[in-house]
């Protein structure tokens, strides 16, 4: 049986190329656009963050462009920021090499000569930010009439940063003739106004939720004191794997970080402000799980991309449903799940409303209580090594257990998002834990709700006593004796 991208047209060496990274079946955006892509024909793609629209673009430009000559690319993919525009390079290179294509970025916040060197070179494919392309047109390091297929992506995030006048002196400097992918959250206002200034009879595609209530999130709004921000925002971060925090300022996400740290919880910022060393330094402590959180401005919303974020932590209300859906489509990427928390101030109930109605949440504006477990281990300060859990040490006290009957609990309305180590730390409070596993479905590998943990018998009884009632994420623990 023929491969599924291989039936939507491709070239076999992209198909083949594909399946040696494990990508074998289409996601709904790429099955609506790669045809008509492929065909020539100009895309207005609404696809919401983490439903597969890098290769979605990606796949026809690489499939459709041409050699180029020194200075002068043949493809051109303009993204709002550095972050981005490097995910993109990443992600598209070796399906580049693999039809002996060459693909560059250029953007701000790093120097010029290596970005010079790689035109002169020879680019197929150029991956851009607006501001440093028109810096480097102005330096006469590249020109763009030779450019006959152009992406424009996240450009409703190019509205909000008001990049859409440099894209549009950009698109007048390549071919009149182009092709044009234009690809948004949102496909109304300014977007709507640039599509029908640079694109003719566009097939428009509408692929994914139009708003987060219709991905696997769960939303949750806190009503919370300004004062109590801090320790709720640090609670949520200890019980969670990854989590990404929202400030509205530079300012804030720094003062913010500094206090995680005096709190004992690892994380780090991620703004606008600061250098692209230091901006992928955070990114790289986030992914390989050194820093349990991000803490970022909205700017840097749309260049974060890591993959299973459990929570994003809206510490300043969004200032519309706009940025509320950028924001939290760092969690439920591509099918996952996850969970948004939003602090919503005294004053700010109105607001708070308004984004609701916007994408038709129906969440309650709950009282947040401060959690009375931490699930996650704390880390050690000044070293970030976690400090080993009691039920995990592989130089467990085995005299302490030796000989001593052991009882298993059943633990019952676990929200979904615990895992078995999270489970284990959760008893671990109460006494030596030999085993905690979480059950979980066959087919997809996520939570049913409840799991069963190993212990010395007296603490069991202790552990069950303490903890059968008390509450977890807003849900009742059900803890007894497994039958």
């Amino acid at each position: 049986m023929s491969n599924t991208f291989e039936r939507l047209g491709l070239p076999e060496r992209l198909v083949s190329t594909l399946a040696r990274q494990g990508f074998t079946s289409p996601f709904p955006v790429q099955m609506a656009t790669i045809p008509d892509s492929l065909a020539g024909r100009d895309i207005q793609g609404r696809a919401p963050t983490g439903s597969g629209k890098t290769l979605a673009f990606g796949l026809p430009v690489l499939s459709l462009v041409s050699r180029a000559k020194t200075k002068r690319p043949r493809g051109l993919i303009l993204a709002p920021t550095r972050e981005l525009a490097e995910q993109i390079r990443r992600d598209l290179a070796p399906l580049a090499a693999a039809v002996d294509r060459r693909i560059a970025a250029i953007f701000g916040g790093v120097p010029y000569g290596p970005q010079k060197k790689d035109l002169n070179r020879g680019v197929d494919i150029l991956v851009a930010t607006p501001g440093r392309l028109e810096d480097l047109i102005e330096q006469r390091c590249l020109e763009l009439s030779s450019v006959d297929i152009v992406v424009v992506d996240e450009a409703d995030r190019m509205s909000d940063m008001g990049f859409l006048p440099a894209v549009r002196r950009i698109l007048s400097l390549t071919n009149p003739d182009r092709q044009t992918l234009l690809f948004s959250a949102t496909l109304d206002g300014d977007v709507a106004v640039l599509a029908r200034e640079s694109q003719r009879d566009p097939v428009r595609v509408e692929s994914g939720p139009t708003g987060e209530q219709d991905l696997d999130v769960e939303h949750r709004f806190w009503r919370v004191a300004r004062s109590d921000r801090l320790a709720h925002t640090a609670a949520v971060i200890r019980d969670s794997q990854r989590t990404i925090v929202f400030t509205r300022t530079r300012r804030g996400a720094d003062r913010l970080v500094k206090q995680l740290e005096k709190s004992d919880v690892s994380a780090v910022a991620m703004h606008g402000g600061r250098s692209q060393n230091q901006r992928t330094r955070a990114l790289r402590a986030f992914g390989n799980g050194k820093a349990s959180a991000l803490v970022a401005t909205d700017v840097a919303a749309r260049g974060i991309h890591v993959e299973d974020i459990d929570v994003v932590l809206h510490y300043d209300l969004a200032n519309d449903h706009k940025d509320y859906i950028h924001r939290s489509g760092r969690t439920a990427r591509a099918g996952a799940g996850g969970t948004v928390i939003t602090f919503v101030l005294d004053g700010q109930e109105k607001d708070a409303r308004s984004i609701q109605r916007a994408i038709e949440i129906d969440s309650p504006l709950e009282r947040a209580n401060r959690p009375e477990v931490h699930l996650s281990p704390r880390r050690d300060s000044g070293h970030g090594s976690e400090r080993p859990a009691r039920s995990i040490s592989k130089k467990r006290d085995v005299s302490r257990t030796a000989g001593k009957p052991s009882l298993s609990i059943f633990v019952g309305n676990l929200p979904w998002r615990i895992t078995d180590r999270m489970l284990e730390n959760l008893f671990a409070g109460h006494g030596q834990v030999s085993r905690a596993s979480i059950v979980t479905h066959g087919r997809t590998g996520r939570s049913k709700g409840f799991g069963f943990v190993e212990m010395d018998a007296d603490e069991a009884k202790t552990a069950i006593t303490a903890l059968d009632g008390s509450v977890l994420d807003g849900r009742s623990l059900r803890v007894r004796v497994a039958r």
